[in-house]
């Protein structure tokens, strides 16, 4: 790599944390189950964050400075990502399942082995969109590793005509964060068992989706009925 393409690079990285930081920084921030996953942190317990590639947005200011282990798609696409979570104290790892990650998957498992945390997107890089691949579900396996179900959605926000519905919340809107239960996968799971909990934890994601899409929703007329009420 040139002089140049570094520099233009780094400026990617630098540009894109400032641009997202103000973005992140603008919106109102709702928490929602977050508790299960703040005490096996505080733990040291291994950690798999899932989460559907079509709500990753907020997802490298939202974790930020907390150490996380993401893995990124070697792509251009991916690039960007990497510059822009490696100045916020993220352990960049670049591989895909479309892609060979023998060298990724022995430093995720060490990473968790140390009690660590891991991002995973289930459906990335390329979908089809909200269809989970395995191999999260396996890497739980051999670890032992906590999985960690999260969606974001807001009251006011855009979703993109791409593969994946890419969403963004508008600044300044009020956004939630919602966690499922952390569950573990079984290490002794027949084949069959497995596509069946693969299929189990897809549906659970989908559901998360529409739970985050549905909470400032129900909110509103919760606060317009009782105001009807009154």
């Amino acid at each position: 790599m040139s002089w140049w393409q570094d520099f233009k690079w780094w400026l990617v990285g630098v540009m894109g944390r400032l641009i997202l930081g103000v973005w992140g920084y603008s919106l109102r921030i709702v928490k929602v189950g977050e508790e299960a996953y703040s005490r096996l942190q505080a733990e040291k317990k291994p950690l798999i964050i899932l989460i559907w590639h079509g709500r990753i947005f907020l997802v490298p200011f939202y974790f930020r400075r907390q150490k996380l282990m993401p893995l990124i798609s070697p792509s251009e696409d991916g690039e960007i990502a990497a510059r822009i979570m490696g100045g916020w104290g993220y352990k960049i790892l670049r591989g895909s399942s479309s892609h060979s990650i023998v060298t990724a998957w022995k430093k995720m498992k060490a990473e968790l082995m140390q009690g660590g945390g891991v991002i995973i997107v289930p459906d990335g890089p390329r979908g089809p969109n909200r269809q989970m691949k395995e191999g999260a579900l396996k890497l739980a396996q051999e670890t032992g590793a906590f999985l960690v179900p999260v969606s974001f959605a807001a009251a006011r926000g855009k979703y993109l005509s791409s593969w994946d519905r890419f969403f963004i919340p508008y600044p300044f809107s009020r956004t939630i964060v919602i966690y499922g239960s952390p569950f573990q996968v079984p290490p002794d799971l027949s084949e069959e068992e497995l596509e069946k909990e693969r299929q189990r934890i897809e549906r659970l994601l989908v559901q998360l989706d529409k739970e985050a899409e549905n909470y400032f929703k129900k909110n509103e007329k919760e606060v317009s009925g009782g105001s009807k009420g009154g």
